[in-house]
């Protein structure tokens, strides 16, 4: 798994409304085999579920490190989509 991130994200100071469109745009704009950092202060799994529901393009999610107090989550877009697997 690459760490070259396209983009960091990092929401723990954001208006909760504005996080996930956000990262929607963020995630939408990135090309196959790309990948974002997301950054958060609680688990951001209600994001994987819509994402799972909402987003048109398959993704990969992996926890890069799971709390306490910071969630670091690489989102990325696979090269080949039989890449994307469940969180």
């Amino acid at each position: 798994m690459s760490t070259d991130f396209q983009a960091t994200i990092d929401v723990r100071d954001m208006i909760p409304r504005e996080r996930h469109p956000l990262i929607f745009d963020t995630f939408n704009r990135l090309a196959a085999g790309e990948a974002l950092l997301l950054i958060n202060d609680h688990d951001p799994k209600p994001l994987y579920y819509q994402m799972k529901a909402e987003s048109k393009a398959e993704f990969t999610w992996d926890y890069l490190e799971s709390g306490p107090v910071v969630w670091r989550v690489r989102i990325g877009k696979p090269a080949d989509p039989a890449q994307a697997k469940a969180a």
